[in-house]
Parts: structure tokens; C-alpha cells; sequence
């Protein structure tokens, strides 16, 4: 009876050492979970409003193959976003639709683009990413049956049509003046001429042209695709230039190692294919 109650005894203590010893592994577990939701890394972007559907496809994907990276998007016109970099938002990546909004915070760039000498671009790390072109687009059914700038020029100069356009400070408004100046149009006149509207970045515009408030509106390719918009004419590089988007880590990122492995994966086969099927071409 004695050796019956003494093993009785050391089975007790052994179930009570492995019950302890569970407990304690799925206290270290938990621990592990916890601490993999703290190495999440947020990685900032300001990228132009144009590459507003085009990122946030490419943002899940990227999400989706590396569960640890939470990716936020801040789009808006290029000249908002360099505007709030300079005033000190946090931002990792920059994407712009024009060089001149990333030149003014690249130190290395012409002084006289970056007046003010700001130092936010990684230099090592920019690359020209995408192409777009300016085209411009009509509502549906096209009711003043614009079919190209000529007819646009035409329109305006004889006040049959209403033309929208972005700002001067958004690089689509940018590229709308060199427009008007290859065409040899006055601005302020056709302001006062109450032929432009306006908005404050190219999804604003490609807003009134969807909505047929105007009759038609300078805006990209891109952004007349994702609209479903029809596209009567593009504009050549001689009328505008070539619409580059230059990309870039910025020298405060808090992980500067992630964002340039972000940076890096927009060059991949598969998120060339995702711009490309919009319109963009990739560089």
C-alpha cells in the first residue's frame, strides 16, 4: 500500500511539472505574437494623386507578401506634398508627377530650381520610375465634339467652350501652361473670358470632366483611364515636355532600409504590369 501511495505521489508531481510546463510555453507564444505585431514597420509615402488606384492595387500585394510592412498612402498634388515635407510631415517615399517638386528638396539639383537649398532626398536612392502623358479628355458623349487641342484652342478663342484645368501650383496645371504657351494663349485672358475652371490636383479636374461640368479637361492619360474617360488627343513632348515621376527615399525616414526595399519592388515585372495596365510607361 506504501509503494502505491508513493507512486501515486510522483505521478502527482509529474502531472503538475508538465501542466506547469504548457502553461509556461503558451505564455512564451502569446509573448511571440505580441512582439511580432511590434516589429510592424509603417512606411510613409506621398505620392501623386494620379497614382492614387495604381499604388493602393500594388500597396495590398505588397502587404499581402510582407505581413510585417503596413504601408500608408498620403496622395494629393505633387506641390501639396512638397509643401508638407518641408514643413516636417513624416514621409519615407516621395513619388512626384513632375521633377521640379522633387528637385526643390533635392540639394544636389540646379540652384536655380532649389532656391531655397533643401536637403530631403536621399540622392542615392532617386530614380525616374514612371512616364504618363497629358491628354485631354471629354465627357461622355463628347456634346461639343472636341476632337483634339486644336479644336480646344479653337474653342477657347472663340468662348464656345468651358475648359478645366489644375492649378498653377500642381504639375498638371504646370504642363497646361506650357500648352498655352506652344498654342501662344493668354492665361488671364481666357480666365477673364470665363472659359477655365480649376482645380487643385488632377483628380479634382478629371472630377468635372466625369461629371460633365465641363466640356472638356487637361489631365493624364492615367487618370482618364481609371475614370473611364475618352481621350481625343496627348500632347507631344514639344508642346510640354516629357512628364517624368521621380521617386526617392527621403533622407528623415525612420526605416530607411524598408523603404528602399518598397522603392526597389516598383521595378518588379509585377507592379510594371499594374502601371503599364493604366497607361503609365515604366523607366
Amino acid at each position: 500500500m506504501k509503494r502505491v501511495t508513493a507512486l501515486l505521489c510522483v505521478l502527482s508531481v509529474c502531472v503538475c511539472l508538465i501542466m506547469g510546463c504548457a502553461g509556461s510555453s503558451a505564455q512564451i507564444n502569446e509573448t511571440q505574437v505580441t512582439d511580432n505585431k511590434t516589429d510592424e514597420t509603417e512606411l510613409i509615402v506621398f505620392a501623386a494623386a494620379s497614382m492614387t488606384e495604381t499604388l493602393e492595387k500594388i500597396g495590398k500585394k505588397y502587404e499581402e507578401l510582407n505581413p510585417n510592412v503596413k504601408l500608408t498612402f498620403n496622395f494629393d498634388s505633387s506641390g501639396t506634398l512638397k509643401t508638407q515635407i518641408e514643413e516636417g510631415a513624416d514621409c519615407d517615399i516621395f513619388i512626384s508627377a513632375a521633377k521640379k517638386q522633387m528637385d526643390q528638396l533635392d540639394i544636389s539639383a540646379d540652384k536655380k530650381v532649389n532656391t531655397d537649398r533643401l536637403d530631403f532626398v536621399d540622392g542615392n536612392t532617386r530614380i525616374d520610375l514612371l512616364e504618363n502623358k497629358v491628354a485631354l479628355a471629354v465627357p461622355e458623349g463628347n456634346p461639343k465634339g472636341i476632337g483634339s487641342y486644336d479644336d480646344m484652342v479653337a474653342g477657347l478663342k472663340d468662348k464656345s467652350i468651358l475648359l478645366a484645368i489644375g492649378n498653377e501650383d500642381v504639375p498638371v496645371g504646370q504642363y497646361t501652361q506650357k500648352i498655352f504657351a506652344y498654342y501662344e494663349l493668354d492665361e488671364e485672358k481666357l480666365a477673364g473670358d470665363a472659359v477655365l475652371t480649376y482645380g487643385s490636383n488632377v483628380k479634382e479636374v478629371t472630377t468635372q470632366v466625369s461629371e460633365a461640368a465641363v466640356d472638356c479637361g487637361i489631365i493624364y492619360s492615367t487618370d482618364a483611364f481609371s475614370a473611364n474617360l475618352t481621350v481625343v488627343d496627348t500632347a507631344t513632348k514639344d508642346m510640354c515636355g516629357q512628364v517624368i515621376y521621380p521617386a526617392a527615399v527621403l533622407k528623415a525616414s525612420k526605416h530607411p532600409d524598408v523603404a528602399k526595399t518598397f522603392l526597389d519592388y516598383l521595378g518588379t515585372t509585377d507592379c510594371k504590369k499594374v502601371f503599364e495596365s493604366v497607361g503609365f510607361t515604366c523607366l
